[in-house]
């Protein structure tokens, strides 16, 4: 009698065992359960996806000089376009003016767009109020030069507009080159790729033009 209640204990003991094992089993197993794994790999997840974000944002100072000044460039390439209209007299050279400020024009409100969010000063427009910039940014016309194209027409409008706005591209593409080496915010590097793609075609361009004429 003894032997067989020691055997009923011993059973017993045994299945109740077995239901532990498979119980901690499940709580520690692949279901999604264990709240420490849960943890360890949200974490590094979202602290990547903040990193992520904050950098494709970041800018440093050469973003914030690329725009203010490439913005004033812009602006008097624009000024330089316009001119073309009744005093050109080629029509690549006026087809080109045109082009000109298409790709310029919308360029400039992007560019004012970064720096007002960045809290940056947008540069105030100083075209046609007597402000000589041309020593502070590569490829500047000088108010003389401006002058003397607003007074050209014809052939020779033609020849000064390209020959001057040859000189204005260089600079731009000197400005761009250094965005693409110095800056960090990703649009500000982009738009400085579109810019020496997009100017050094339209330089070869009026080098072939000037080279007809």
């Amino acid at each position: 009698m003894t032997s067989q209640r020691t055997l009923v204990r011993r059973t017993s003991l045994a299945v109740a065992a077995g239901a532990a094992t498979v119980v901690l089993a499940a709580c520690s197993g692949g279901g999604g359960h264990d709240m420490g794994s849960m943890g360890s790999s949200a974490t590094p997840s979202a602290t990547a996806s903040a990193t992520a974000s904050a950098k494709a944002g970041a800018h440093n100072a050469a973003d914030v000089s690329f725009a203010q000044e490439m913005i004033q460039h812009h602006r008097q390439a624009v000024d330089m376009a316009d001119l073309a209209d009744g005093r050109a007299e080629s029509k690549e050279v006026k087809d080109l003016a045109v082009k000109i400020k298409g790709a310029q024009d919308p360029e400039i409100r992007t560019m004012s767009g970064w720096l007002t969010s960045w809290g940056e000063q947008v540069p105030e427009d100083m075209s046609g109020m007597g402000h000589d910039m041309s020593s502070s940014m590569p490829g500047m016309m000088s108010d003389a030069d401006m002058d003397a194209l607003k007074k050209a027409s014809g052939a020779e409008f033609d020849k000064q507009f390209l020959t001057l706005m040859v000189k204005h591209h260089e600079g731009a593409l000197e400005m761009a080159k250094t965005e693409q080496s110095k800056g960090e915010y990703g649009p500000a590097i982009r738009l400085a790729d579109d810019v020496v793609k997009a100017q050094a075609a339209e330089i070869e361009q009026m080098n072939k033009l000037l080279g007809a004429n």
